[in-house]
């Protein structure tokens, strides 16, 4: 997946902290993938939100405040993208035509946004191509 910009969704994130046994493959990959060039990466404000909220919360071993702020300052030298009032009502219009959740339409928007040819996600269907983004799932195969 190197040499083409691409957007980094939360739970690829959340699998390169998770270091549970049993999803050991996808911390792996995740590492892998965010080990790779930087500069071909981009994010979003609702990724990094999503990602805190989901290792302060949610994650089988929980991440403390402090170091979960850490991880967030680490994915804020990716290029990020501000979620504003006009990539909402972009998110608003691809959520009605795609038949997606207003949640991963702002992903999309935002991919676009940033310049990206791909989205790397489980949540979203490999293959698919939503407003010229192809989404990957980087955990298949």
């Amino acid at each position: 997946m190197t040499g083409t910009k691409a957007f980094i969704d939360t739970n690829i994130f959340v699998y390169a902290v998770d270091e549970s046994p049993s999803e050991r493959r996808k911390h792996d990959i995740a590492a892998h993938l965010l080990a790779e060039d930087k500069s071909a990466r981009a994010v979003s404000t609702q990724v990094l939100q999503e990602f805190y909220v989901t290792v302060t919360r949610t994650l089988n071993t929980l991440m403390s405040p402090e170091r979960a702020g850490q991880a967030v300052r680490r994915m804020s030298t990716l290029d990020v993208v501000r979620l504003d009032e006009s990539l909402v009502l972009e998110a608003i219009s691809t959520s009605q035509t795609a038949m997606m959740s207003l949640w991963d339409a702002l992903i999309v928007e935002a991919a676009r946004t940033a310049g990206c040819a791909r989205i790397l996600t489980e949540d979203l269907s490999h293959g698919q191509v939503v407003r010229g983004v192809e989404v990957v799932n980087p955990f298949l195969g």
